[in-house]
């Protein structure tokens, strides 16, 4: 089981491009339409001026999750994120939707893998490793 261990880096290089992915994506689409993404989270009572941060919060912190960049600052701000959507749009369709929209079981899911890389970092594939010298977070 060792070469497992050996293959931790490139599980949390996985874990960092689909999250970075996925948000960049879901950030892109709300930064080039910030005009509308205010109006619908001031339909749900958020102040407007959120929209502005929930919206480059994805997308920014998702490049920064891609490159491994200040890793855990992103992920920590990503996983508030998407608490706060989880809440605020996707609780009251349960877990896995209804007809009302879709549940809460993917930001969910991409909120673990946020979650995940605030403890364990962007790994020795990353800008955060190269730009500390290859030093940082080691287990015993």
């Amino acid at each position: 089981m060792r070469i497992l261990d050996r293959l931790q880096p490139l599980a949390l290089l996985v874990m960092r491009l689909a999250l970075g992915a996925i948000m960049v994506s879901h950030g892109y689409q709300k930064v080039f339409a910030l005009h509308q993404t205010a109006h619908f989270m001031a339909g749900l009572g958020i102040p407007t001026w959120l929209a502005y941060v929930a919206s480059f919060t994805e997308f920014l912190g998702g490049l920064m999750i891609l490159g491994g960049f200040f890793t855990r600052l992103a992920a920590f701000a990503l996983c508030i994120d998407l608490a706060v959507a989880i809440g605020k749009v996707h609780w009251h369709n349960g877990l896995r939707g209804s007809s009302a929209g879709p549940g809460y079981e993917f930001p969910l899911a991409v909120a673990a893998l946020a979650f995940a890389l605030i403890f364990y970092g962007a790994g020795s594939i990353s800008l955060d490793h190269i730009l500390r010298g290859g030093s940082g977070f080691k287990r015993p």
